[in-house]
């Protein structure tokens, strides 16, 4: 069990789990879970760590929630952010941060609770899937359910 699916289970939220079988290369993980699992690349959802320079929150980091058939946009995020810019976390920067390797970060039971920005997309579906905290799972989850276990603020952040 992940701390992703760790914290589900600790609020009682209903969830999906899907796993399936991962490609040797390294490549696009978001879409490749999109393929392997048949849904649309819109509806499952890539979680990236954003730095961000003179936040709202303090933090200099954000976790961002995107579908991964987009692009994220770093103006759209800094603004969400309350910062003056934004710019992608190096990747072992971000698994230090999160716990997770990359290609398997969830946005769910991180080690440190971050400031997360969901696209404003995710409200388009009953159901999103997020990565479920390692490479080859995916959690089917409620947007709203999402968003609320989070604290997570909905904007447009993709280009």
């Amino acid at each position: 069990m992940t701390p992703a699916i760790q914290l589900l289970d600790d609020h009682g939220l209903r969830y999906e789990v899907h796993e399936y079988e991962r490609g040797d290369e390294l490549r696009d993980f978001g879409r490749e879970a999109a393929e392997a699992l048949g849904l649309p690349f819109d509806q499952v959802f890539k979680t990236l760590l954003v730095d961000v320079e003179g936040g709202t929150h303090g933090d200099r980091v954000v976790v961002v929630v995107i579908p991964v058939s987009c692009m994220v946009s770093m103006k759209l995020v800094a603004a969400a952010a309350g910062a003056k810019k934004a710019s992608m976390c190096d990747p072992a920067v971000a698994e230090r941060i999160t716990g997770y390797v990359v290609g398997g970060i969830s946005p769910l039971g991180q080690r440190k609770r971050l400031p997360t920005i969901l696209d404003e997309t995710v409200e388009l579906f009953d159901t999103v899937y997020v990565s479920g905290g390692k490479r080859g799972l995916d959690i089917g989850v409620a947007p709203t359910d999402l968003a609320s276990l989070l604290d997570a603020t909905i904007a447009p952040i993709t280009a």
